[in-house]
């Protein structure tokens, strides 16, 4: 084993504490000692020169769906952007899709699943120990902590996408769950705006999050609606539709005394910004009276998704056929357009990323209206064609995400929020348009939002981004820069680093600042490039 000197840095350590002047020593994969300037420091096998740059943990992103990736032999080709910004760790699993459990007989219905896939995995495994084995026998790039998705649990208990699970399908997808929980899965999560999740009755949902509090794992939920008017709530419903999931949610996590994590926490559309305050004061009300619960956001006004999560329920329900139903779609664009003035949506917010059909690459990084005008149409009927294309392979970027350039206040008052953790919540696959966050999400909260001096320090940028988000998870032996602790370390200039944001058809860029970059002791970013040490993750079972 190599030892490595981490020299004349600043080190924050990822408690919250103040930084202060010292050297980290790395002993194999392990922090062996954190002395101050000033101590005579031992002699290493590496020398890396870190006068005038902090020193860190690195960054947690606790919102990932990597876990799609990493399965796969080339997952470093696709990953690097992560350790590009400092990423050595993901949680993964979120929304209620994870690769395991499965069960062969059922594997079909993973093919929705495309989105989130560079390219289909083997599926070798049923069981998640038996994935986890196979993520950790590929070799990782970043460490991965993966949570169970409630989705792929009843697609492997047979359960039909809508409607409620029978009594067996219901136990022995409760019994799924646990043994996944055994087998070192880190939580639950729930994908309520998805089918099927979106169909799940609340005391389903309240007797999955039991099994999690059992075994004191935390559930993480992207809540039925994220914006004041959804389609996963009939239109007739008064009440702002994301207050009332979250008051759903709210009450299953105090029925059942679950740790509740609340998944990107948005508020889409512009005439969803408002209830950001409203929101935020039922998370403290909710934690005064006892509940557990926190949120995680991503710096950004703009998020990746199915472009299809537009769709109402009635219009899937009857897909395909519904595409080329005249009536249908007369009612479905009525009810659309009506939404999108009501939420404050416009066709320009809608933007590809990805679609996995031969001859439409060239869409990609295109508006919804940009692609009208090339197709010769209207905008809704280019973005029913794009659903109709792809239902589960095309990936956009939806705009007006807590704020638009100019007014993003209420994007600022959750990232700011003591409760807020951090996460890019990117798919990334390598290919097509990128999500900003996937290339610069933690450069972006360390660099220009602590310099603008408005929402938080760099200690506090740099707690919500490692240590705090490790807790959430039961994650003991990483997260800080601490002697004992796993050598997941972070080098960077406070004063350069930066995201590189998207301009106009230009796609976001590699981050700034970002020095060296250590995963388990080995130097995978050096000198700010992509080093040969690609596969120094590993998986961590909690």
């Amino acid at each position: 084993m190599s030892t490595i000197l981490l020299k004349n840095g600043t080190v924050i350590d990822g408690t919250g504490r103040a930084g202060f002047a010292g050297h980290v020593i790395v002993d194999g994969d392990t922090i062996a000692g954190v002395i101050p300037k000033g101590t005579e420091p031992p002699q290493t096998d590496l020398v890396i020169d870190a006068e005038g740059c902090v020193v860190c943990p690195g960054f947690i992103d606790m919102h990932s769906h990597a876990d799609w990736v990493v399965c796969l032999e080339e997952n470093p080709d696709m990953l690097g952007c992560l350790l590009e910004q400092g990423i050595t760790s993901v949680v993964a699993g979120n929304c209620g899709f994870s690769p395991a459990p499965i069960r062969q007989e059922t594997f079909g219905r993973f093919q929705q699943f495309m989105p989130l896939m560079a390219r289909m995995p083997s599926f070798s495994w049923e069981g998640m120990g038996q994935f986890l084995d196979r993520v950790q026998a590929i070799g990782p790039c970043v460490n991965v902590a993966e949570l169970t998705g409630h989705a792929s649990i009843r697609f492997a208990a047979g359960s039909a996408m809508r409607g409620r699970m029978s009594g067996a399908e219901l136990q022995q997808g409760l019994d799924l769950l646990a043994g996944s929980l055994d087998q070192g899965s880190c939580g639950l999560s729930l994908g309520l705006g998805y089918e099927p999740g979106m169909y799940s009755p609340l005391d389903e949902l309240e007797a999955f999050c039991r099994v999690a509090r059992e075994k004191d794992k935390p559930v993480t939920v992207h809540l039925k609606a994220l914006s004041a008017l959804s389609p996963t709530y009939p239109l007739t419903t008064l009440e702002a539709h994301n207050l009332l999931a979250l008051k759903e949610m709210l009450g299953v996590a105090r029925a059942t005394g679950v740790k509740l994590q609340l998944s990107h926490f948005i508020f889409v559309g512009r005439n969803s910004f408002w209830t950001e305050d409203k929101a935020i004061r039922m998370v403290e009300l909710a934690r005064n009276d006892g509940v557990d619960v926190m949120f995680d956001a991503f710096p950004y006004t703009c998020g990746n998704t199915t472009i299809s999560v537009v769709l109402p329920h009635w219009f899937l329900k009857r897909a395909p056929e519904a595409y080329r139903n005249p009536w249908l779609k007369l009612r479905l664009r009525i009810e659309l357009e009506t939404g999108f003035r009501l939420v404050g949506f416009m066709y320009n917010d809608f933007q590809v990323m990805t679609i996995d059909l031969d001859g439409y690459e060239d869409l990609q990084g295109l508006r919804v209206t940009e692609i009208a005008r090339k197709w010769g149409t209207t905008p809704f009927e280019a973005l029913l064609r794009l659903c109709a294309l792809g239902k589960w392979t095309t990936v956009a970027l939806f705009h007006a995400y807590s704020g638009v350039p100019g007014r993003e206040e209420a994007l600022n008052s959750v990232l700011s929020h003591d409760l807020c953790l951090f996460e890019t919540d990117a798919i990334t696959t390598g290919r097509g348009y990128p999500n900003p966050a996937a290339m610069g999400t933690f450069p972006r909260l360390c660099g220009p939002l602590v310099r603008e001096g408005k929402l938080f320090t760099l200690e506090q940028a740099v707690h919500r981004s490692t240590h705090a988000s490790a807790k959430r998870f039961g994650i003991t032996d990483r997260g800080i820069v601490q002697k004992g602790k796993a050598a997941d370390l972070v080098v960077f200039d406070p004063d350069t680093i930066s995201d590189t944001p998207p301009s106009g058809a230009k796609p976001a860029g590699r981050p700034a600042g970002i020095r060296h970059v250590l995963v388990n002791g080995k130097q995978a970013v050096k000198d700010g490039a992509i080093t040969a040490e690609l596969r120094a993750g590993r998986v961590l079972r909690v």
